[in-house]
């Protein structure tokens, strides 16, 4: 076919135009560009063969860099490494002891240093609630003293399980002797609950003595007394519950122990 002098030419059939051009813009898509076409054949080189109008079209270059997330919104991070010791767990704890162990001061302040919701409650305290008619244990453990100790400890438990049905931890304190489980510990167990934590903390006799020097008003006993509480004490050696002798332990080292022990108490509850 021949064209006429001056008449322009039809465009050559080559990558940048022609039926594989036309299939570029009609198959790209939707709401996708398609590519800048290639560039043009050096001087003298061979043109590119036009594709079959039936062959797969290539993908379109990237130009902008962005990076398709799933559906779903953005990928989850990992979850940070498990925190040491308790965390956040809402527990339930018994820390016992002898007189002058520092039962309250270590639970008071694990219970300040968690940093979820946590009560200390101490029976000693419930137990001076009593104004008049108060059983001074000084003058000696009898039927009236004996009442009141299982009255508070039922009032701790009461309260123990409020905290904990209102997702508050708790800790408890009290100077319960391994040779009286009905009273002792399986009393507590059944105010507070299964999941309680024992743990007992005792010190040498010396340390018990010279702590218990230390202390003032109703709270302090005579040194027999505190030997001989010591030494029944000694019966929770070999029972399987966690001790912590913290005669060499300040305060804030046996809070940070006490913490350790009770994260493998969780891990592992102990048999009681």
């Amino acid at each position: 076919m021949q064209h006429a002098v001056g008449a322009p030419l039809p465009p050559p059939q080559g990558p940048g135009n022609g039926p594989w051009t036309h299939q570029a813009q009609h198959s790209a898509h939707p709401g996708q560009a398609a590519g800048p076409p290639p560039p043009s054949a050096a001087p003298g080189a061979h043109p590119q063969a036009p594709l079959p109008p039936h062959a797969p079209m290539p993908p379109a270059p990237e130009t902008t860099g962005h990076v398709q997330l799933p559906p779903g919104g953005p990928v989850p991070l990992p979850a940070p490494p498990a925190e040491p010791g308790t965390g956040a767990a809402t527990l339930a704890v018994l820390l016992i002891g002898p007189a002058g162990a520092g039962k309250t001061t270590v639970a008071k302040l694990w219970a300040g240093r968690r940093r979820v919701p946590t009560a200390h409650v101490s029976l000693d305290d419930v137990r001076e609630w009593v104004c008049s008619g108060f059983a001074d244990p000084q003058a000696g453990w009898n039927d009236h003293s004996e009442a009141q100790y299982r009255l508070a400890r039922r009032t701790c438990g009461f309260a123990a399980r409020n905290f904990l049905a209102n997702g508050i931890s708790c800790i408890l304190d009290d100077a319960v002797f391994p040779d009286r489980p009905v009273v002792g510990l399986g009393g507590w167990k059944r105010h507070v609950g299964p999941g309680l934590l024992p743990v007992v903390l005792l010190p040498g006799l010396e340390v018990v003595l010279e702590r218990n020097a230390a202390r003032s008003g109703n709270r302090r006993l005579s040194d027999e007394e505190v030997a001989r509480i010591h030494g029944r004490m000694a019966g929770w050696y070999g029972s399987g519950l966690p001790i912590i002798d913290n005669s060499t332990y300040d305060v804030e080292t046996t809070a940070r122990v006490l913490d350790d022990v009770l994260a493998r108490s969780i891990a592992s509850p102990p048999a009681w």
